[in-house]
């Protein structure tokens, strides 16, 4: 199962605490991508702090987005949170 993104909090040097819709958090970093394609617009830290949910992952006003099979596989994961756990 594809687990979507159900919270985030933008943290600082281009990192993203981010919880799953199976109950894992963890801290994603940007850093690696934003030198890569599209991913140079969020290197503004201003238009980073932008970010949304959208379709289950976080998005950007401009269409980036990373899918979150990417975001579980490259989080450092720092807990499962149970009370978070939500079912569909």
């Amino acid at each position: 199962m594809i687990p979507d993104v159900i919270a985030f909090e933008i943290l600082s040097d281009y990192k993203i605490k981010v919880t799953l819709s199976t109950g894992k958090t963890g801290i994603f970093d940007v850093t690696p991508y934003l030198e890569k394609g599209i991913f140079t617009e969020l290197k503004d830290y201003n238009y980073f702090k932008r970010a949304r949910i959208e379709f289950g992952t976080i998005v950007w006003p401009n269409e980036q987005d990373f899918s979150p099979e990417t975001i579980e596989i490259k989080m450092e994961e720092t807990g499962h949170n149970e009370s978070l756990h939500q079912t569909r």
